[in-house]
């Protein structure tokens, strides 16, 4: 991999419209002190078209491609999604004092993953013109639940194995005892769990999703043909919009970076390294075409700030989740879009048949 290719990609990526409108609403919270969120109703609006529009054009891909060209790549994408939550779990042990309530959550956010990410490298990809794997928004759908059930299950075993929570983070000074009782819970608990799986599968973000695949799959290339100047034409126009809220949302949690410590802020930036190398690494293995590679690298990177949390604040309401949104959309996800994605991409284009 040639550093100046990598770099040569970073210029391309901060010089694209929607990384340029989301540091735009970084610095608008950050130095200026001016909110540029979008209204609610706008925000799920735009969340809507994003997701349909990744379904619909992965749906139309595996129409032409077929479904048993899916085996291996959902094979390898549930794998992935149940290791890398084990290994960001244990590299939290390693790194953090965060106890293995907290390390679980955690665990969840980033074995799940972040479809703002993978839109965005999408996007960067398709301007490249790189080879794209049309299956790769399925495997968005496949590696969404793994990560969350895993991380979740980390938590609550850990949990039933000890009567005491580890500090939550590195604000926090003392143990803090817990009830056997309410350690246990078990009724509530299960129920909570339950919850939080029902919201992971049938949430929004997977509905829309799925939904979008399964019409893009009957529909065809035919049947996309009338509306594609609407689902790609100005799908990179709608991604600035959206980037520029989630910019200013970023800004706004920049300032609970204090309270995270050194361990946490390394982790938020090395381990979706190493995760997305594995990911581009296992796509190149199973003939995944370069831009493959690096989408299956990057949803490996990423960590989620949407489903992830939703799930772990049912089923672990004690858990520090703003510690948690904080890593995941206040250091990861800006460290994704600004160095994480190039690096990926030059990886893949390393590694797979030119």
């Amino acid at each position: 991999m040639e550093l100046n290719e990598s770099l040569d990609l970073a210029l391309v990526n901060l010089t694209s419209i929607p990384v340029l409108a989301f540091a735009l609403g970084v610095l608008a919270v950050t130095l200026l002190r001016t909110d540029l969120r979008l209204p609610e109703s706008v925000y799920k609006g735009l969340s809507a078209y994003l997701l349909l529009a990744i379904g619909l054009k992965g749906g139309v891909a595996l129409n032409e491609s077929g479904l048993g060209s899916m085996a291996l790549p959902a094979v390898a994408a549930v794998a992935l999604g149940i290791v890398i939550p084990l290994a960001a779990f244990h590299a939290l042990g390693f790194m953090t004092r965060l106890g293995v309530l907290d390390r679980g959550a955690m665990a969840a956010h980033y074995g799940s993953t972040s479809l703002v990410t993978f839109t965005a490298a999408l996007a960067l990809i398709e301007t490249l013109g790189l080879p794209l794997d049309g299956r790769v928004a399925t495997l968005v759908v496949i590696m969404e639940i793994p990560g969350i059930v895993v991380g979740l299950a980390l938590a609550r075993r850990a949990r039933s194995n000890s009567r005491l929570l580890v500090p939550v983070g590195a604000s926090s000074s003392s143990p803090t005892p817990v009830d056997a009782a309410s350690e246990q819970a078990p009724h509530g608990e299960a129920h909570g769990l339950g919850a939080a799986l029902r919201e992971a599968v049938t949430g929004p973000s997977v509905l829309l999703m799925a939904g979008g695949m399964a019409i893009g799959f009957m529909a065809g290339p035919a049947g996309y043909a009338p509306v594609s100047p609407i689902f790609t034409g100005a799908f990179t126009g709608v991604l600035a919009l959206f980037l520029l809220h989630m910019g200013a949302v970023a800004g706004s949690r920049l300032s609970s970076l204090t309270t995270a410590g050194p361990g946490l802020i390394a982790f938020a930036m090395l381990f979706p390294l190493v995760a997305g190398s594995a990911g581009v690494l296992v796509g190149a293995a199973i003939g995944m075409p370069a831009g493959g590679a690096a989408v299956l690298g990057v949803l490996c990177a990423s960590a989620s700030y949407i489903a992830a949390p939703a799930a772990v604040g049912l089923a672990l309401p004690r858990a520090n989740q703003g510690l948690c949104l904080t890593s995941s959309l206040g250091l990861t996800f800006p460290f994704n879009l600004v160095i994480g994605i190039p690096v990926l991409i030059t990886l893949a284009m390393a590694v797979t048949p030119s």
